[in-house]
């Protein structure tokens, strides 16, 4: 029996990722590598691979990509490389009204082929507040809200931080999520969301509709997780751009 692929899961291991500031954030990657390489091979492909990894550590990024998946096709003579690396990203975030900073993590990704071309897949999941529009609408004082996951996941043509990606998610929610609120942030946030009552539906097709006006966005999917707070189940929506009608003709 052939097998498609071989390789290494949940090495982990850690990495400095640069911010858009100009800064290095320190933090800690999983990564997923595979390559597609002929059967007489495949004994040897997990001390390739982590040698391989070891030296470009820590400093491995979506720049080095293309270099690190070509030594590991070159030297398992495989025909594609595949890297996956997941991890935990931290932006200092200030509460809306008393200014109180503190530190928001995002789970991101990078996804990248020795056979794709340009940049590699990124993707962010991004916390956001959501407030039931129907909810709102029956009920004689107040409405019951959630909060909600937005998972972007882009194909770029240039350099895009993910810092911006996270900012535009954020926009699209009825309210942002923060670590720390003081009382006076708490009644701002609350009352934000309930002037902008959205459902996931909502959610998904203004984050699709910021994604499509990024010049350097080829590709997205946007899924959307609200974690109801009267249900038992969550909500879900997703739009994948490739199914997306484009625009009739201005006549």
């Amino acid at each position: 029996m052939s097998l498609q692929a071989v390789g290494i899961n949940n090495f982990t291991c850690p990495v400095r990722i640069c911010e858009k500031g100009g800064g290095i954030q320190q933090t800690v990657a999983t990564v997923n590598l595979r390559a597609h390489m002929p059967q007489d091979r495949l004994e040897s492909c997990v001390g390739v691979m982590t040698a391989l990894l070891a030296q470009y550590l820590p400093d491995i990024h979506a720049g080095l990509f293309p270099t690190l998946l070509t030594g590991v096709r070159e030297q398992l003579q495989a025909s594609e490389a595949l890297l996956e690396m997941s991890f935990p990203y931290f932006i200092a975030k200030k509460a809306p009204v008393s200014g109180t900073v503190s530190l928001m993590e995002y789970q991101c990704a990078f996804k990248a082929s020795s056979e794709a071309s340009g940049e590699p897949i990124l993707t962010v999941v991004v916390p956001v507040t959501t407030l039931c529009p129907c909810s709102k609408e029956i009920s004689e004082a107040g409405a019951h809200n959630q909060r909600a996951e937005v998972t972007l996941t882009v194909r770029t043509s240039a350099l895009v931080w993910l810092e911006d990606l996270i900012t535009m998610v954020e926009g699209c929610g009825s309210s942002e999520v923060y670590a720390l609120l003081k009382r006076p942030d708490e009644k701002y946030v609350t009352e934000k969301a309930y002037a902008q009552p959205m459902f996931v539906e909502d959610v998904a097709r203004k984050v699709a509709q910021q994604a499509l006006k990024h010049p350097d966005i080829a590709w997205f999917s946007v899924g959307v997780e609200s974690f109801e707070s009267i249900h038992k189940h969550s909500a879900y929506a997703f739009v994948d751009s490739s199914d997306l009608e484009p625009d009739p003709p201005i006549a």
